[in-house]
């Protein structure tokens, strides 16, 4: 076996994984972060084959097989699934560069969720035009239950009858704007602050009348959250589709989950403080042929289903300037919408504190 060799300084202070191979493809070193990120001791690693970290899929190794030059500058490889000898797998998305030597540097940015594909990038246009299609099919049985809703508004008289059609109501002038856009885009409604916990109890409420008493739904609020900059409509569609999804696997306990996380990264930009909101079930979770798809549109796991909530989740997220990413095996499914704070909540949250008096 080869001797360690310390990685370049200041490589080992960094908390970026960071890992070199030689020509062959065999592990030279690495530095802390990469072993610790690992789970095992930095030795281990010394002249191990680099692709077989790799435990799901073979990203990697068919990216260590394409020839390269250090002046193409560094390779991007998504989706990595690594671990060392039956380890923990970890997830990241690298960086790969080809040194002059004809080495290796792997620079992972590990990730707790892989995230979707993103619908506008993979639908085509004939796929748009049958979405105007059935948006145009919606729009008269949604005149009738709008009139239904009307009508039974004069008949009933108690106030628990009277809350559930106005919830009736509601929900079809949201779903009326939604075929409107659909037929007639147009620019998005100017955000406006909004608590997102409101946003969740209207959610919760379109739960209880489409579930009842056969789906426990648990709140695990942080109500110390500052506001959100957002369209209420559509995160309370956003939710509501991740919260639906969930009930129609099959889950008996749904959470809705809120929490502020620092210095998180969504695409190319880096927030100071981001809103992670998470729906847990308890469900089937997603299948396993499905797991590449979720996001698509047009692509359900239900003989009955339409294919479009996850890929309009998505869509708003990225509306929101976030990311929808999840992670899912039978019994425990977690969806996280990470969704930034307002710009002046970022920097309040990067200020230093002011000495003491």
């Amino acid at each position: 076996m080869a001797d360690e060799t310390p990685p370049p300084q200041p490589f080992d202070s960094l908390t970026t994984p960071l890992v070199w191979a030689d020509a062959d493809g065999r592990i030279r070193t690495c530095n802390v972060a990469f072993a610790r990120w690992l789970g095992v001791g930095r030795k281990r690693l010394i002249d191990q084959p680099l692709a077989a970290l790799e435990v799901d899929g073979d990203v990697l190794r068919l990216a260590l097989r394409t020839p390269g030059d250090p002046a193409d500058g560094p390779m991007r490889v998504r989706r990595l699934v690594l671990a060392f000898l039956g380890g923990e797998p970890r997830f990241a998305d690298a960086w790969l560069s080809r040194e002059a030597d004809g080495g290796l540097l792997l620079e992972a940015h590990p990730v707790d969720e892989f995230p979707g594909a993103d619908p506008t990038l993979a639908m085509p246009l004939a796929l748009s035009a049958a979405l105007r299609g059935l948006a145009h099919e919606l729009r008269n049985p949604l005149a009738g239950l709008k009139g239904a809703a009307q009508l039974l508004a004069r008949r009933v008289s108690d106030g628990e009858s009277r809350e559930l059609v106005a919830l009736v109501d509601t929900e079809v002038a949201r779903l009326g704007t939604l075929v409107d856009q659909l037929l007639s885009p147009r620019a998005p409604t100017p955000h406006r602050a909004l608590n997102i916990h409101s946003v969740l109890e209207q959610v919760l409420r379109l739960a209880e009348a489409d579930a009842g008493w056969a789906v426990r739904m648990i709140r695990d609020y942080d109500p110390s959250l500052p506001e959100l900059s957002g369209d209420p409509d559509r995160l309370t569609q956003t939710i509501w589709n991740l919260v639906r999804n969930a009930i129609q696997a099959g889950a008996a306990n749904i959470t809705l989950r809120t929490r502020a996380a620092l210095g998180v990264r969504i695409g190319d930009a880096v927030h100071a403080m981001v809103l992670r909101l998470e729906v847990v079930d308890d469900g089937r979770g997603v299948p396993e042929d499905m797991v590449e798809q979720i996001f698509l549109p047009l692509v359900s796991g239900r003989p009955d289903g339409s294919g479009l909530g996850l890929a309009m989740a998505q869509q708003v997220a990225r509306e929101h300037r976030g990311a929808l990413v999840y992670r899912s095996r039978a019994g425990h499914t977690v969806f996280t919408l990470q969704l930034p704070f307002p710009v002046e909540d970022e920097a309040a949250a990067n200020a230093p504190e002011a000495p003491a008096a």
